[in-house]
């Protein structure tokens, strides 16, 4: 037990200053992936600093070239084939419920990306008030290519984005740096990381949770980066007419005509992405996306559990054992999705992911209660 305690310290560094908590994600070999103890200790923080008067801000940031590249699901795909999908379930149960605090969160968590953001990383960022970017940030949502969805309430942040651009990344996978982040919304902020030192230690002399006064300190490091040419973000009329279809089959077509008018490598790029992605995979996915432009953040959580649950108990497709294995573990980068073609997924399949489990002792997740709290005017709207 003492061991286990020592491990999940020190894979989340905390430093005090004042008013302010600096924790620092340290699996800095493994892109800071977070572990069970990761988010059972970063669970654990959160909740003591919001009930605790002496803190008023939390900074979020990675060691190394990484905030943090996603959750470990090595670890989930071991309990997995192990026989025990529900211990897998319940890292996700675990993780959600961080991400429900922090969205929820009555205090101001500044989240620094510098470097990569992907998957359960973003689920450990976006939700929180301040996002960070800078020149070393890639973000990504690359779940559907390894046989999962996006998941940690990716469903609530992504639909709110321009247009169809949620859609487009949750489907594709698509990496954004930090510009194309700032220009979406995904990041509140863009501050070169020459500035980061100087950032840390203005923020850590703030005596105030008021996040008018924070988001002018921060602005006072900021740069205005440039979008590139190139980046798909200058693309959202083409994005908005092909990933506003109502299927992925429609999706697909849309792009196929596009590229018969014009010749546009990003185009062909993006249908040959779709189609080496799970299927399975991808109608979920634009299902879950569709169903959380509708829905708040704890609803679009709850939603996302039984998804996943689904997805580990592999009832239906076991993809994401599949797409582990050429990715990650094999890394042949060649999966055999079963089914594997779009028109082998039908609608009654893809409806039992959204479905409560056939099992006696599962359970929907239960988010915890916020109404003692007096969460500002940003968390409330997203109840």
């Amino acid at each position: 037990m003492a061991s286990s305690v020592s491990s999940q310290h020190d894979q989340v560094l905390v430093e005090a200053h004042a008013s302010a908590r600096i924790l620092t994600l340290n699996r800095p070999k493994q892109l800071n992936a977070l572990s069970f103890p990761m988010i059972s200790w970063l669970l654990e923080l959160f909740l003591a600093y919001e009930v605790d008067p002496n803190v008023k801000l939390v900074i979020l940031k990675g060691k190394g070239r990484a905030f943090c590249a996603g959750g470990d699901v090595a670890a989930v795909v071991h309990d997995i084939r192990a026989g025990d999908w529900k211990a897998g379930a319940h890292f996700f149960l675990k993780e959600f419920t961080l991400n429900y605090l922090m969205a929820t969160y009555s205090k101001p968590q500044v989240s620094i990306l510098n470097g990569i953001t992907m998957g359960g990383g973003a689920g450990a960022s976006m939700h929180g008030r301040f996002r960070v970017a800078t020149e070393n940030t890639v973000f990504a949502m690359p779940e559907t290519a390894l046989g999962l969805f996006p998941d940690v309430g990716a469903s609530y942040f992504l639909s709110r984005l321009p247009g169809f651009f949620g859609e487009y990344l949750g489907l594709t996978g698509s990496k954004l740096d930090g510009a194309e982040m700032l220009a979406c919304g995904l990041a509140t902020h863009f501050v070169p990381s020459a500035n980061l030192p100087i950032l840390e230690a203005a923020l850590c002399k703030v005596d105030s949770s008021d996040p008018v006064i924070i988001s002018s300190i921060i602005d006072q490091y900021c740069k205005q980066p440039s979008v590139k040419e190139q980046s798909a973000y200058n693309r959202l009329d083409v994005i908005d007419r092909c990933f506003s279809q109502k299927t992925v089959e429609k999706i697909l077509t849309a792009l196929e005509k596009e590229a018969v008018h014009q010749r546009d490598g990003w185009i062909s790029a993006t249908i040959e992405t779709l189609k080496k992605a799970s299927p399975t995979s991808l109608k979920i996915s634009l299902r879950s996306i569709r169903e959380g432009r509708l829905q708040g953040v704890g609803a679009c959580l709850v939603r996302e559990y039984r998804m996943v649950c689904h997805v580990m108990q592999g009832d239906f497709s076991k993809d994401f054992l599949e797409g582990c294995r050429a990715l990650l573990i094999d890394k042949d980068k060649n999966p055999k999705w079963e089914p594997s073609k779009l028109e082998l997924v039908s609608d009654s399949a893809v409806d039992c992911y959204f479905s409560k489990l056939n099992d006696e002792e599962w359970e929907d997740l239960k988010l915890p209660s916020r109404s003692n709290f007096n969460l500002p005017p940003y968390a409330i709207a997203k109840l």
